[in-house]
């Protein structure tokens, strides 16, 4: 049933023109591993650093929540299932691991779900922000890389790991001395998500020519780079609480400056020190680490820089 859904789509899509296909194209975009993580980066270094660190934790668990639920279900992308499935244009590019849950209506779920959940969200924001989610989570459907399944699953798992975030931050407020807690249930969560993926047995299909379909092992990448992101959020996130606490609470020229420097050197680190480790460390070890230094990065190294670079500044507009 879910395969006709794709192909009645498809008919759609293909009778329809581009117009439509470009918009989704458009959503899809949003819930990219690449867009979520700038976005929330900038909303914690930039914006409003609590809300920034909710999306950043909750996002942290919905990868996790989303690399085991792939690497459990092992279900094949819909094109694998069926030829006839033919997605539009590019977007098989960014359609990596296994297909269930959708990784992408998971990621739209912690940005855009997130600020469903976020206390002080309007209800006019609310309704605004769901529409995101539910477009993002349709266009891969219509894009022809998600069955149903995957986008609903993906959709409901995702905004409930924010509800579950959100009430955890309540019991934070009252317990802030116990935030190690949190990290220590978190990273032994990571690594048992690690080992499994690690060990457990993966499908093994041949076609008609005796070559793998789908290679297990390259399917759990994605699962080892929840694992990286969530230790090095976790770790990041309780160093900046105890030797760093920048504040949000600045000047629009401070806003600006922080996020020119941010997404700049950002950049330098995935597009410089990623590649670094990755042809000098292989398989699921490298992956892990250089996820984690991405979000190390975004998480500690920035907010710690850029406190710094802030007070040299500040005490040398003084000593003029």
């Amino acid at each position: 049933m879910d395969i006709d859904i794709l192909l009645k789509l498809q008919d759609f899509r293909n009778g329809a023109g581009s117009f439509l296909s470009e918009f989704l194209s458009k959503m899809t975009f949003l819930g990219e591993l690449s867009t979520v993580l700038v976005i929330m980066a900038i909303i914690y270094w930039c914006v409003h650093k609590e809300l920034g660190t909710f999306m950043l934790m909750g996002w942290s668990g919905n990868r996790l929540v989303n690399g085991m639920l792939k690497v459990t279900a092992c279900a094949y992308r819909p094109w694998i299932r069926d030829s006839r499935i033919v997605p539009y244009g590019n977007s098989i590019t960014t359609a990596t691991g296994y297909s269930f849950p959708s990784g992408h209506t998971m990621n739209a779920a912690t940005v855009f779900g997130g600020g469903i959940v976020w206390k002080n969200s309007s209800k006019l924001l609310r309704v605004f922000l769901g529409l995101i989610v539910l477009l993002v989570a349709f266009s891969r459907i219509y894009l022809g890389v998600h069955t149903p399944q995957d986008v609903l699953v993906g959709a409901i798992a995702g905004i409930l790991v924010m509800w579950l975030v959100s009430l955890m931050f309540k019991w934070l407020e009252k317990n802030q001395k116990k935030d190690w807690l949190i990290v220590i249930i978190g990273i032994v969560l990571a690594v048992s998500v690690a080992v499994y993926a690690g060990v457990k047995s993966y499908p093994a299909d041949y076609d008609s020519e005796g070559k793998l379909i789908v290679d297990g092992a390259k399917m759990a990448n994605d699962t080892f780079k929840g694992v990286g992101w969530c230790c090095a959020f976790l770790i990041g996130w309780i160093l900046e609480r105890r030797f760093v606490n920048f504040s949000t609470d600045i000047t629009i020229k401070r806003r600006l400056t922080r996020c020119v420097i941010g997404l700049f050197s950002y950049y330098v680190v995935s597009l410089i020190f990623v590649p670094l480790i990755k042809d000098n460390i292989s398989g699921a070890v490298g992956t892990i680490c250089y996820s984690f230094l991405q979000m190390f990065y975004i998480a500690f190294i920035f907010p710690w820089f850029i406190s710094v670079y802030e007070k040299i500044a500040a005490k040398n507009k003084k000593g003029k």
